[in-house]
């Protein structure tokens, strides 16, 4: 996500002249990465994104170049399947077969106006990338309401591409700032709310893509809680944490994490029960607490890494066992 995010970037900032956008739109078999990954090439060979491990990129340029130059797109073919693949000198033992396009770029890409709008408005985009046929005129990436018909023979990479992720992180001392920055690695819109004013500045959380001062008691109508939201409440104040706690267990959230210890949270819970607010067995369900995946985390960093992690893994619909343990493949 972040890739597409700075493609897009860089095509608002300077608007696409001699643009070269690679996306990988087929694979058969293992490949590093999937179907919609995206590198984008300028006119210098300046390089935003990736579509492999960075095994297939030069190649890639120099077809690119070639593209440039006479403006038609066309896909390119890796085959990985050999058992001693020995392509461009490397072993890439991916075993597998991608395809991938190159087109250029018009100066303003209908799609990417539109999918950066999009991204404002927390709505998806479906996107059509026309990767074969016997029309190069075809072939190219469009959203897919522009997608005209089509003849027979014709290969088409449909992808519905989400919002980034959005993070709201209730408590803004200093454990929460390599939470932001991994965060905002990831691409993720960050929201930073606190009801203290000199904690809660953009000076100490410049990635942020918010910083709010707010009580904890009006933090549920005055910030954006969708069902897409991801909340992590890292206050290390149980009177917040208590308000916090009887305002968002009811809402339909992506992720609820709670920092502190299980003793803490149970004891909220009850305290909650004893005010006459009861949460049903689906909200206990809903709440991680203590938040995070057990790493053994100590610092703020580590703790950081271990709640990333559980909440990637809970939008992946994954449960965070090690790769070696599972039995299906990686990526459906």
């Amino acid at each position: 996500m972040k890739e597409l995010q700075q493609i897009l970037a860089e095509l608002n900032s300077a608007p696409a002249s001699d643009a070269i956008l690679a996306t990988l739109v087929h694979v058969e078999g293992s490949s590093y990465r999937r179907p919609g990954a995206r590198l984008l090439l300028a006119a210098d060979d300046r390089r935003l994104g990736s579509i492999s491990g960075g095994c297939l990129e030069d190649d890639v340029i120099i077809h690119a170049r070639a593209v440039r130059t006479d403006g038609v797109a066309r896909t390119i073919s890796y085959d990985t399947t050999a058992e001693n693949d020995l392509v461009w000198g490397v072993g890439l033992g991916c075993h597998g077969v991608v395809q991938v396009l190159l087109e250029k770029l018009p100066r303003q890409p209908v799609w990417a106006d539109a999918l950066r709008e999009n991204f404002r408005r927390r709505i998806a985009t479906e996107l059509a990338v026309v990767w074969r046929g016997p029309d190069t005129g075809l072939l190219g990436t469009r959203l897919a309401r522009d997608l005209p018909p089509l003849p027979a023979a014709v290969d088409v990479f449909r992808q519905t591409v989400a919002p980034p992720a959005a993070l709201v992180i209730f408590g803004a001392g200093d454990d929460v700032r390599p939470l932001v920055r991994f965060a905002k690695e990831l691409g993720w819109q960050v929201t930073v709310a606190d009801p203290r004013p000199a904690f809660a500045t953009p000076e100490r959380f410049p990635e942020a893509d918010a910083v709010v001062v707010v009580r904890p008691e009006e933090a549920s109508a005055r910030l954006p809680l969708a069902a897409d939201t991801l909340v992590a409440i890292m206050t290390h104040h149980y009177r917040h944490d208590v308000p916090l706690l009887r305002a968002l267990l009811p809402r339909p959230l992506a992720y609820l994490g709670l920092l502190g210890p299980r003793k803490r949270a149970e004891q909220i819970l009850s305290d909650l029960a004893a005010e006459g607010f009861v949460a049903t067995p689906e909200m206990h369900s809903h709440v991680h607490a203590p938040v995070g995946l057990d790493l053994g985390a100590d610092a703020p960093g580590e703790v950081a890494l271990a709640i990333l992690a559980e909440m990637k893994a809970v939008l992946a619909g994954r449960d965070a066992r090690p790769l070696r343990e599972r039995t299906q493949p990686i990526h459906s």
